[in-house]
């Protein structure tokens, strides 16, 4: 059982030749709007991997909101408790996606914000019997806070997507038992860009196990003083977005059957790579069938950092 808790937004994402320049206006090629949030994707991507998912978010009173709901009911999420606001609108995420798969993407939180450390306390019900929590800072940190305590409290395992990047306080990384940053992330954590480093310098204040995704070069596991380099799927990659989440949501899964971290990093991994060969965030999240295929027959790089 896997306990989610984030964001939920819906996506607008254009198609360019190329990223604009400052200042510049381009012609798109194709626009996509779709579901997305950190929270719902991962929640999503821990769902169609197999893991019995707890959701809960909040979205607005609106029309946007209404997608949200039919879609995550649809989606066969076990238990979704999706709150709304009549006083903030359900958050949008505007995605730029280039030829090559990068992208550049701008949130509007909206009733993301919204969503309080009261209302997890209202429905810390969804963690009996859970193995695993898993969050992400699209949400309030002091909501991630008292998500993390609450988890910690009913002997949840608790994985930390610090995704936006945005400074942590030490009480909550003492709460966090997996910290998933990639590069980015683990500069603004720690102020140092050699990902070993900084995840030395994260585990030090106070985080058990950090695992550092580095794009196509694959992720780097620190668990005290060791490190493992997990390899990379080599894929056709069209679109980056959403290839951390479903990293995290199939890790998630992954660490709630009981699978040891190496091996499930390897899942995340996979799925991570599967879900650049699509466009969009949520309608990239792989099959648990499509991840067994991958680590089964797929070639992975060799390359260590």
């Amino acid at each position: 059982m896997v306990v989610v808790i984030g964001s939920s937004n819906i996506d607008l994402t254009v198609i360019v030749d190329r990223l604009p320049a400052r200042g510049e206006t381009l012609f798109g090629q194709r626009f996509v709007q779709s579901f997305g949030g950190k929270g719902a994707n991962q929640a999503v991507a821990a769902a169609r991997a197999g893991a019995e998912v707890r959701f809960l978010s909040k979205v607005g009173a609106d029309a946007y909101g209404d997608l949200i709901a039919q879609h995550l009911q649809a989606e066969g999420l076990s238990r979704q408790v999706l709150l709304r606001d009549a006083d903030a609108p359900t958050g949008v995420a505007m995605i730029l996606v280039d030829s090559a798969g990068e992208n550049q993407i701008v949130v509007v939180p909206g009733s993301n914000q919204r969503l309080t450390a009261a209302d997890v306390r209202q429905h810390a019900g969804l963690m009996g019997d859970a193995r695993v929590l898993l969050v992400q800072m699209e949400v309030l940190q002091e909501t991630v806070e008292e998500a993390l305590l609450l988890a910690k409290q009913h002997g949840l395992t608790t994985i930390l997507n610090p995704a936006p990047a945005c400074l942590l306080s030490q009480d909550l990384l003492r709460l966090v038992d997996i910290l998933t940053p990639n590069e980015t992330e683990v500069r603004t954590l720690t102020g140092v860009t050699d990902p070993a480093e900084g995840a030395h310098l994260l585990a030090v204040r106070g985080v058990g196990t950090v695992v550092v995704t580095c794009g196509d070069e694959g992720a780097l596991l620190s668990h005290g003083k060791s490190f493992t380099h997990v390899p990379a799927f080599v894929v056709d990659a069209i679109d980056s977005t959403g290839a951390g989440d479903a990293f995290n949501g199939v890790l998630a899964c992954a660490l709630a059957e009981g699978i040891e971290i190496e091996a499930a990093l390897e899942r995340a991994s996979a799925a991570g790579a599967l879900a650049t060969t699509k466009v969009g965030a949520q309608a990239s999240m792989p099959a648990r069938r499509d991840i067994d295929r991958l680590c089964r027959v797929g070639v992975k790089r060799l390359g260590v950092r």
